[in-house]
C-alpha cells in the first residue's frame, strides 16, 4: 500500500511545477470547439481494478477530443500507459443504429473510440467493446478479440465471479465461458419486436437504466428482461441526411399510448433453468430496477405503476420466480415518486434505501420490516449511494447539506444514524465513485474557476494523489492562454411569487461606468435537473461574455435538488410556474443599471427550447429575441415515462396538455424567434418543430429556422458546433443591434 501511495503522489508534481502566469489571448468561437479541449483532459469512467493494483480510465486525445482510449496506471509505481489504442485496435466499422441510439440516450452520442469497459474480477484483464467487436485487454499488454458472430454487440460485461462474458446480439442474450469454447445464445425468440437483455427506450431515455440483464454474484443465475414492442405505436422517423434520407419505423411510446410488454426471467447461464418472475397482476407497469442480494439467494425488483405514484420493492425467489411485496413508496398528493439507484443489499440481509417520504431525498435502512432514517433535514441526498464500508458501518453519498449550489461527498453511520461528515472541500461541485469495500474514492470536482479535476482519496476524504490535476494555472493547460480574459461568476437569489427562493448565476464583461449591456439569458427550466451550481461552466459562456453579453441563468420552481414541494409545482402544469420565474428573472435583470432592458435575449435547448416558446407566447415584449433549440411543442408527442410523470395521461387530463402545449398559442409569438432542430432526432422527434413551423406559417407569423441534416437531439461536432453558434449569435446580433 505504501508503494501505491508514493507512486500516486508523484502524479501531481509535474503540473504543480509548471505553473505560470496566464497569457493574454483572444478567445474565438473556433477555438472553443477545437482540439485540444479547452477544459483540459477530461477522462471518463475512472475505476480501480478489483485487486487495487491498477486505476483505469477513458482519456480523450489532444488532437481529437471526441475520441477516447483506455489508459491504465500502476498504482504501485504511478506509471501510466495506454492499455487500448482505439485507432490501432478498432476496425473502423460504422456503428449500428441501435448502438448510435444507445449512446445518444446515455448522452455520449458524439463520442468515438472506447466508451465503456468492464474489469474481470481477478484484476488481470479488461473487457473492451469497440466498433462491433469485443476484446480482452490483459494488463500485460496483450489484446485478444473474443470469438463472436459478426454484427453489433450491446451491453457486454464480465459476470461477477468471472466465469462468463455476456452480451446482447440479434436481440438475444449471448454467453461465452471465460475458459473458452463458443458463445451461445441462451434466449432464442429475440427477433422482430421481441428483445432480450436490453433496456427499452423509456428505460434508457428516462429511467437511467441502460441494461436488461443482471448476473447473480456467484454466476449461478442471470435475471433477463424480455420486452415486446408490438403494442407500441410506430413513428416513421425520417433521418434526413445531407445526401439522402433514411426512414426508420421507430417504436416510440407517445404519452397516453401503450408501452412495451415487459417480463423478467431468471435463467442459468446454460439456458437450462428458466422461470418467470411474478411481477403482479397489472401488466401495465415499469420494470425500474433489478438487484441481487450479496449471497445470490434473493432477487430484488423495483416495480413502478404506470402513473408513477407507487414504487414497490419485490423480493423474488430465483429458484421459483415467486415474489412477495417488501414495501411501497407512495407519492404525495399532486406529485410523483422519483426513482433512485440507491438500493444496496448488505451482508446482514438489511437494505439501504433512498426515499423522499419526508419531503426531501434521504437515506434509510430497512431491516426486519422496519425503516430507520439515516440522514434528515432540509437538504437533499442525491438518489444514489457512492460506497459502503460494512466493516465500519459507514455509507458514503453525495448531497447538498452545505448549500444547494455545491455538491459534496459525505459519510454517515448507517447503524446509528446521526452525524453526517463532509469529506470534500467547500466551494466545489463533486462526483465520486468508490471501491467495493468503501476504503478509497475517486473524486471528480470542478468550480467556476477550475475545470474538472480527478483525485484519489481515502475514506476520510483526504486526497492521496491526483489522477488528473488539470490545473488551469499550469503553463501547458489549453485554457491557460485565455485566463487573463476569464471573468468570474457571481451568484444571487430572487423570490418567486409564492416566496420560494430562486438561485441565479451571472457572468459580466468588465463593466464600464454608464454603459448598458445586452444579456444572453440561458435557461433549461425542466424537472429533474439543476443548472445553477458552483461547477465549471466551460469556455462557451466566456466567449459569449467576450462578445459583450452578460451571461445569466436561473433555476425556476420545478427544478431538482430542492425538495418535493419545490419540484412538484409543475404537476399537470408544465409551462406555468417555470415561465413566471424566468420572467421574474428577466425583470430583475432589467432593474440593474448596467443592463440594457431592450436587449435581453433568451436561449434554451430541449425543455429549454420548449421554455423559449412559452416565454415568447406568454410574455410578449419581455425578450428582444428568442432561440428555441429542439423544442417539445406538443407533449402528446413526447414519451410516456417522462411526460406522464409530470403531466398525467392525456386521455384523462386533456385540458392540462392543451394548456401546456405550444401549438395552440403559437400565433401569439410576436418577438423575433429562431427555431433549430436536428433532422434525425429520435428523442424530441423532428415532428415537434415541423408542426410548429406549419402553424406559424399558416398564421403568417414571421420567424427564422435552421435545421441540421443527419443530426439527432445533440447538434454539434467538428464544424457543426461553430456553424450552430454563429447562426445563433448572428441572429441575436441582428435582432438586438448588438455589436462586439
Amino acid at each position: 500500500m505504501r508503494k501505491w501511495l508514493v507512486g500516486l503522489a508523484m502524479l501531481g508534481a509535474p503540473l504543480m511545477a509548471n505553473e505560470a502566469l496566464a497569457q493574454s489571448k483572444e478567445l474565438t468561437l473556433e477555438r472553443v470547439f477545437a482540439s485540444p479541449d479547452l477544459n483540459g483532459p477530461q477522462p471518463r469512467a475512472a475505476k480501480l481494478s478489483p485487486d487495487g493494483k491498477f486505476l483505469t480510465l477513458l482519456r480523450n486525445r489532444a488532437d481529437e477530443k471526441e475520441r477516447f482510449d483506455l489508459w491504465a496506471m500502476d498504482t504501485r509505481t504511478g506509471e501510466w500507459r495506454m492499455l487500448v489504442d482505439s485507432k490501432k485496435v478498432g476496425t473502423g466499422a460504422a456503428l449500428s443504429e441501435a448502438e448510435k441510439m444507445q449512446r445518444e440516450r446515455a448522452r455520449i452520442g458524439g463520442s468515438k473510440g472506447i466508451v465503456a469497459y468492464d474489469w474481470a474480477p481477478d484484476g488481470k484483464s479488461v473487457l473492451v467493446p469497440l466498433e462491433g467487436e469485443l476484446y480482452r485487454a490483459g494488463i500485460d499488454g496483450s489484446i485478444a478479440k473474443l470469438p463472436a458472430k459478426a454484427g453489433p454487440k450491446l451491453n457486454a460485461e464480465v459476470s461477477p465471479a468471472g466465469g462468463y462474458v455476456s452480451w446482447v446480439q440479434d436481440q438475444n442474450l449471448v454467453v461465452l465461458g471465460a475458459a473458452g469454447g463458443e458463445p451461445r445464445a441462451i434466449t432464442d425468440d429475440g427477433q422482430g419486436t421481441v428483445h432480450w437483455g436490453e433496456a427499452e427506450f423509456v428505460a434508457q431515455e428516462e429511467m437511467a437504466r441502460f441494461n436488461g440483464y443482471w448476473w447473480s454474484p456467484d454466476d449461478k443465475y442471470v435475471a433477463v428482461e424480455r420486452f415486446d414492442e408490438a403494442p407500441v405505436g410506430i413513428v416513421t422517423r425520417a433521418a434526413i441526411g445531407a445526401e439522402g434520407t433514411q426512414l426508420f419505423q421507430q417504436r416510440y411510446p407517445k404519452a397516453g399510448t401503450p408501452n412495451v410488454k415487459v417480463a423478467l426471467y431468471v435463467m442459468d447461464p446454460h439456458g437450462g433453468h428458466k422461470v418467470a418472475v411474478d411481477l403482479g397482476a397489472d401488466a401495465d407497469i415499469y420494470l425500474a430496477r433489478v438487484d441481487w442480494s450479496q449471497d445470490g439467494r434473493t432477487l430484488y425488483v423495483q416495480r413502478q405503476n404506470r402513473e408513477q405514484t407507487v414504487l414497490d420493492l419485490l423480493q423474488v425467489d430465483p429458484a421459483t420466480g415467486k415474489s412477495i411485496l417488501l414495501f411501497s413508496e407512495r407519492a404525495r398528493a399532486k406529485s410523483w415518486v422519483n426513482l433512485s439507484k440507491a438500493l444496496t443489499p448488505l451482508g446482514d440481509g438489511s437494505l439501504l434505501w433512498w426515499s423522499e417520504r419526508d419531503g426531501h431525498g434521504h437515506l434509510y435502512r430497512f431491516a426486519k420490516g422496519k425503516f430507520t432514517q439515516i440522514t434528515k433535514g432540509d437538504w437533499e441526498v442525491t438518489p444514489d449511494i457512492v460506497g459502503v464500508d460494512e466493516a465500519k458501518g459507514r455509507v458514503f453519498f453525495l448531497g447538498n447539506k452545505d448549500g444547494v449550489l455545491e455538491r459534496h461527498l459525505y459519510s454517515a453511520d448507517y447503524r446509528k444514524g446521526g452525524a453526517v461528515t463532509r469529506l470534500t472541500e467547500a466551494g466545489w461541485w463533486n462526483e465520486a465513485v468508490m471501491d467495493l469495500s468503501g476504503t478509497h474514492a475517486i473524486v471528480k470536482r470542478s468550480n467556476p474557476g477550475q475545470p474538472a479535476q480527478t483525485y484519489l482519496a481515502d475514506a476520510s476524504g483526504k486526497r492521496i494523489a491526483w489522477v488528473n490535476e488539470n490545473a488551469v494555472t499550469a503553463a501547458d493547460h489549453p485554457y491557460n492562454a485565455y485566463l487573463a480574459g476569464h471573468r468570474e461568476r457571481s451568484f444571487g437569489t430572487i423570490k418567486a411569487a409564492d416566496g420560494s427562493v430562486l438561485h441565479w448565476e451571472m457572468i459580466t464583461p468588465k463593466l464600464e461606468p454608464g454603459k448598458k449591456y445586452p444579456v444572453f439569458f440561458q435557461h433549461y427550466g425542466g424537472p429533474h435537473a439543476q443548472q445553477v451550481s458552483k461547477a465549471w461552466g466551460g469556455a462557451l459562456q466566456q466567449y459569449l461574455v467576450s462578445r459583450g453579453y452578460i451571461w445569466f441563468q436561473l433555476d425556476n420552481r420545478g427544478s431538482a435538488n430542492r425538495g418535493v414541494d419545490f419540484e412538484s409545482q409543475i404537476w399537470h402544469a408544465m409551462g406555468s410556474v417555470e415561465v413566471e420565474d424566468q420572467v421574474a428573472g428577466a425583470n430583475y435583470l432589467k432593474s440593474l443599471d448596467y443592463v440594457d432592458p431592450n436587449k435581453v435575449v433568451t436561449y434554451g435547448w430541449s425543455y429549454g427550447g420548449y421554455m423559449t416558446l412559452k416565454l415568447l407566447e406568454k410574455a410578449p415584449g419581455v425578450f428582444a429575441a428568442g432561440v428555441a433549440g429542439a423544442p417539445v411543442t406538443k407533449w402528446e408527442l413526447y414519451d410516456t415515462h417522462y411526460t406522464e410523470r409530470y403531466m398525467g395521461d392525456p386521455n384523462k387530463v386533456p385540458e392540462a396538455y392543451k394548456a401546456s402545449d405550444n401549438i395552440g398559442e403559437a400565433a401569439k409569438i410576436a418577438d423575433p424567434m429562431l427555431l433549430i432542430h436536428g433532422m434525425a432526432d429520435d428523442n424530441v422527434v423532428f415532428e415537434n418543430s415541423t408542426a410548429l413551423a406549419a402553424t406559424l406559417q399558416r398564421a403568417e407569423v414571421p420567424f427564422e429556422m435552421m435545421f441540421y441534416p443527419g443530426h439527432t437531439h445533440k447538434v454539434g461536432g467538428p464544424g457543426i458546433s461553430v456553424h450552430l453558434w454563429n447562426t445563433i449569435l448572428d441572429f441575436l446580433d441582428r435582432k438586438t443591434g448588438a455589436k462586439r
